[in-house]
């Protein structure tokens, strides 16, 4: 059985959002030490607070300022903490119900070990020494100290007013998996390792498929025919990049440079590649290209042009 290629991959992005009226009183008060919840028309108070009642999507107004403990109604063991995570040690996850609110809040909880957690455990907030009105200003959850009492009295209404108060919130987004092409597109893998460019023909179009899909998504069949095409192709068109990429494999890439569709010899349909060996400013459809390996690289790295004369456009026109 051959080999299975895998390749670890992340896509990473800041997310930028304005939070309206409730989040941001939500948000600030956190910055505060400051609980809010939300109190629905039938009675119930919600923290984290919610801009519409979940039940009835009513839209909600009435604040209200709740407890910093809190009793814990499930939760789970984290033996390994991942990065970004609240804490670098083991912790639990756990859900929270704080003092006056109706619904729990999810957040870690500070604790030795898994012996020392329980659904019914007291617990209170512990604030990070430096807030910016986000939810990590809690830091944790801790175990509430002996002999702490519970807060006296239900939740108080609270009119969200705060000096400078938090309108958006930007979150680093990102989502780390290993990759698997699967049986076709791990051929033509296998294939550029050895400095040869396959596809895959569709055995009801003819179309050949560069990089191969397993199956033509216009016949909707399966392909397994086999068919090398290229290396050299022709440029079908481009675009000139200006801004530098911040991703790790195009961090070394100097701006301007040019990316282009190149349809290869034989192939059914363009595929994307860098151009270099040549000013940006003569690139054009129609240039004749080659691929360039370098040293110990499983794929081309860049398309060098030929030298040929360029490719008359009702050759390609259908590639574009």
């Amino acid at each position: 059985m051959p080999d299975v290629l895998t390749a670890p991959l992340v896509v990473e992005f800041p997310f930028t959002r304005s939070l309206g009226p409730v989040l941001s009183a939500f948000l600030t008060g956190l910055r505060e030490r400051v609980v809010l919840g939300i109190r629905t028309h039938d009675g119930r108070v919600l923290v984290p607070p919610a801009e519409y009642d979940p039940d009835t999507g009513e839209e909600l107004h009435a604040l209200v300022r709740t407890a910093a403990t809190g009793t814990v109604t499930t939760w789970a063991w984290n033996p390994a903490p991942r990065r970004g995570q609240p804490l670098a040690t083991p912790f639990a996850w756990v859900l929270v119900r704080l003092d006056g609110a109706d619904t729990a809040l999810l957040h870690a909880l500070d604790a030795p070990g898994p012996d020392a957690v329980r659904t019914g455990l007291r617990v209170r907030v512990r604030w990070a020494p430096r807030r910016t009105g986000a939810i990590t200003d809690i830091a944790c959850f801790e175990p509430c100290p002996p002999g702490t009492a519970p807060p006296a009295g239900p939740p108080v209404p609270h009119d969200g007013v705060f000096t400078d108060p938090v309108t958006t919130l930007t979150a680093p987004a990102r989502l780390d998996y290993t990759y698997t092409p699967g049986r076709a597109l791990g051929r033509h893998l296998d294939a550029l390792a050895e400095r040869r460019i396959t596809g895959e023909r569709c055995p009801s179009c003819r179309k050949v498929y560069v990089p191969p899909r397993g199956a033509c998504p216009t016949c909707a069949v399966a392909t397994r025919e086999q068919v090398e095409v290229g290396p050299r192709g022709t440029v079908t068109t481009f675009c000139v990049v200006n801004i530098k990429a911040r991703n790790a494999g195009n961090a070394a890439l100097d701006v301007p440079y040019v990316y282009a569709h190149i349809a290869l010899d034989g192939a059914g349909l363009a595929l994307h590649g860098r151009i270099a060996g040549i000013p940006c400013d003569q690139v054009r459809m129609g240039l004749r290209v080659e691929p360039v390996w370098t040293e110990g690289a499983r794929h081309p790295d860049h398309y060098r042009p030929t030298g040929e004369p360029d490719a008359a456009y009702d050759t390609y026109k259908e590639l574009l």
